[in-house]
């Protein structure tokens, strides 16, 4: 008895020695593309995850068996976005246009709230300022300034060797308004990827989609997700609460009362600070739209 108990250790140590942990880069149909240790697998899932409702995504951290490239295993997620479908993302840099398309004060903040709500820190990069006259770049300045001192990060996608330092040793998703120039962006960063960059539809003010499939491309020692677009920002699943914590600024001005909603309160700390321009009146509303999810 106690051979055979030995024994099934050591064919268990000999399976175990076969498997490899890895990253799922890319995902088309049941084909999953794994990267082990520098080498990209090929592989499908075992039949056991379509029973138990296991449905791996771009970015998850896998076990795989090296001999038949069957992922055997899914490990537990940091975190998870339903559109796209991504998992295990540490920052967002969030492609912000300030023309053609223009500025949306909206769009960033569901962006940034959205990354909130995912535990992931926002870099904020600002393209097209080259289109902007003296009198624009001034008065988008303190708007900037304003993201910057609560704690967004801004930088320029002309400035590549800063935005490259950022993106050192992380995993990190592209997105935001679409033509902003994402495309380019990570075209600048990796020639190679020779990503299709779009064009603006001018009846529109907006730029065509270009990216169809999400995948995971590696730049030095970081990772980077382009993805088709967060085009349904949902936020239905969260609660007021949540949404309310996620505009990181507010705490800095408690309310009497603790369960205080920012809204038709009298006594609210947040709105006096609004009123009195500590607080973007455009952060305000975009809060107030979201609570409403009203967009």
């Amino acid at each position: 008895m106690v051979v055979v108990i030995l024994l099934q250790h050591q064919i268990r140590g000999v399976n175990l020695g076969m498997n490899m942990i890895g990253t799922i880069i890319k995902i088309n149909c049941d084909i999953h593309n794994v990267l082990c240790d520098n080498k990209i697998y090929s592989c499908k899932c075992r039949g056991i995850f379509r029973h138990k409702h296991i449905v791996p995504l771009v970015g998850d951290t896998v076990e795989i068996n090296e001999k038949d490239c069957m992922i055997e295993k899914v490990l537990p997620r940091r975190n998870e976005f339903l559109r796209p479908p991504v998992s295990n993302i540490d920052q967002g840099i969030l492609i912000t246009s300030l023309k053609s398309p223009n500025f949306s004060f909206f769009l960033l903040d569901k962006l940034l709230i959205l990354m909130e709500l995912h535990h992931c820190q926002s870099i904020i990069c600002i393209t097209k300022v080259d289109l902007l006259n003296k009198l624009e770049q001034e008065k988008i300045k303190p708007y900037l300034e304003y993201y910057q001192k609560i704690g967004y990060p801004v930088v320029f996608n002309t400035d590549i060797f800063q935005i490259k330092k950022i993106l050192n040793h992380k995993t990190s998703v592209f997105t935001g308004q679409t033509g902003a120039g994402k495309s380019t962006l990570l075209n600048r960063l990796n020639p190679d990827w020779n990503l299709k960059v779009g064009e603006i539809s001018l009846s529109l003010g907006r730029g065509k989609h270009t990216t169809r499939m999400t995948e995971l491309f590696l730049l030095d020692d970081g990772k980077v997700l382009d993805t088709p677009g967060f085009s349904a920002l949902e936020f239905q699943e969260y609660s007021d609460e949540q949404i309310r914590e996620a505009f990181i600024e507010f705490e800095n001005y408690p309310c009497p009362f603790k369960d205080c909603s920012h809204t038709n309160e009298g006594e609210c700390a947040v709105k006096a600070a609004v009123e009195d321009k500590k607080i973007l009146e455009s952060r305000y509303q975009s809060y107030l739209k979201l609570l409403e999810r009203r967009f």
